[in-house]
């Protein structure tokens, strides 16, 4: 794993670099709006993923005028299979350096990919053991080993790449019955899932492509 003193380096610059932000961003007074520290927010989250990589958290305090930050870049080691990144919540759980590429691509988004993946990976892990080596959640498929008491998290498929044959597969009832309920569609014609017992209920109706919205 990385050392601490190498953290500590990489959070120095982040502070570092985010008060610059912040100074240049807000000037020397005035009050700051809920709206300008959204706005903030989301420009220095974008800039820091650029600059010092997709596997940082970042907090900022406005409650005091100079601000508080608490910066947290996660611990990850080199592997044969390349860097790995620890979860921030799973202690047992790390993802590869293609895993958080792919997720960052395919989830179209340049901010923190590690906390966007500890939340997929908080319902994904309700479907460990279903299916051998994948993880399903709602917005996609993960694929993992296990090595060393470890969940190595190897890659992200998105729903939206997926056939309709692995749709049939990951998605069954079995799946599905894990997921939270404010996923699943009252009216089936809205969904993009359809189980095989409500498809003949739309047959009369107007066609949709798929049934149960992820």
């Amino acid at each position: 794993m990385t050392k601490d003193r190498g953290i500590a380096y990489k959070k120095a610059m982040i502070e570092q670099f985010l008060k610059k932000e912040f100074d240049r961003y807000f000037g020397r007074g005035g009050r700051i709006s809920i709206r300008k520290r959204q706005r903030f927010m989301e420009r220095v989250t974008s800039k820091i993923s650029k600059k010092f990589g997709k596997d940082v958290m970042c907090l900022v305090d406005f409650t005091k005028r100079g601000f508080v930050t608490l910066v947290s870049p996660p611990l990850s080691e080199s592997t044969d299979k390349g860097k790995l990144t620890q979860s921030f919540t799973h202690p047992q759980v790390v993802y590869t350096t293609h895993c958080v590429d792919r997720f960052s691509e395919r989830a179209q988004t340049t901010d923190n990919c590690i906390v966007a993946l500890d939340v997929c990976l908080d319902e994904a892990l309700l479907t460990y053991g279903i299916h051998p080596e994948h993880l399903v959640c709602s917005v996609g498929v993960f694929a993992f080993d296990v090595e060393a008491g470890r969940l190595i998290l190897k890659t992200f498929i998105n729903f939206e790449m997926l056939s309709d044959d692995q749709i049939q597969n990951f998605y069954g009832v079995d799946v599905l019955s894990v997921f939270s309920q404010d996923i699943i569609s009252e009216n089936v014609a809205d969904s993009d899932i359809i189980l095989s017992d409500e498809f003949p209920a739309l047959m009369d109706g107007p066609k949709n492509q798929r049934g149960v919205t992820p």
